[in-house]
């Protein structure tokens, strides 16, 4: 109410990924907030979208600075159903993981402890199935894990929409297929420790404003940190949606920085 009355320039989100969605999820439900834009002070455990888009993570000092000198970036909000998220959303195995890690252990190892709870439970692997729909693209079929990334990394560094930008009105998704056994287990650890790199041969990527997904059974997914078990969901992008101080601009495909705001 203060930022939509101009008696705020500034919005500091101070917390962990999930803590930074709900900040700027409730901004964007808001609608309107001035002259107001929106920084991030990284007080969490894996702290990916601070660390993909160059806000220093262990200076906290400097995160505060670069809310008030770097310039405003316009990025977009994606939309699951009615829930606004500004990094990605998992599914499969790899959101249980997430869901499964135990939180002791993200205090102490960071975001290792989500690999190290994947690789634990990897002999417990099973694939999820759906129809995913999106721009030019659908495919069905079984799957070990998914990714649609507004950002491009999650479960601590892990590259998952490795080229996903975060101003051009679009979404990545990448869908990891099932495999068997033996070579589904070696994808999936090399998935967990690498990223989506590490499966270039084997991952399927499509890029879209809007992807839907259906399936028959409830599977896991994960945005931003908040776990939920759906059968059915539609993700939107909306462009150009919060202003943001970013500490480089690897993540935006123009020309966008501003002297404003």
């Amino acid at each position: 109410m203060k930022a939509q009355q101009g008696r705020v320039d500034r919005i500091v989100a101070g917390g962990g990924d999930g803590t930074v969605n709900e900040v700027f999820a409730a901004a964007f439900r808001a609608g309107s907030f001035g002259h107001c834009s929106f920084g991030i002070l990284p007080l969490g455990t894996a702290n990916d979208f601070a660390r993909s888009t160059g806000i220093p993570i262990d200076d906290m000092t400097a995160s505060l600075r670069l809310t008030l000198v770097a310039p405003v970036c316009w990025i977009d909000i994606g939309v699951l159903d009615d829930s606004p998220f500004v990094n990605l959303v998992t599914g499969g195995f790899g959101s249980q993981v997430t869901a499964e890690t135990d939180p002791a252990l993200k205090h102490t190892l960071g975001g290792f402890a989500y690999v190290l709870t994947g690789l634990r439970r990897a002999r417990e692997l099973t694939a999820c199935r759906g129809r995913f729909t999106a721009r030019h693209f659908s495919w069905e079929g079984s799957f070990l894990a998914l990714a649609i990334g507004n950002g491009r990394q999650a479960g601590g560094g892990i590259q998952l929409c490795a080229e996903a930008l975060l101003d051009d009105g679009e979404l990545d998704l990448m869908i990891l297929p099932e495999l068997d056994r033996n070579a589904g287990l070696d994808a999936l650890g090399r998935f967990l420790h690498e990223g989506a790199g590490s499966v270039d041969g084997l991952k399927i990527t499509a890029r879209s404003p809007w992807v839907t997904f259906e399936a028959e059974e409830d599977i896991f997914i994960n945005l931003d940190g908040e776990t939920r078990s759906v059968s059915r969901f539609r993700v939107g992008c909306h462009r150009g949606a919060l202003p943001i101080h970013l500490g480089h601009n690897l993540l935006l495909g123009t020309t966008n920085p501003t002297d404003d705001g």
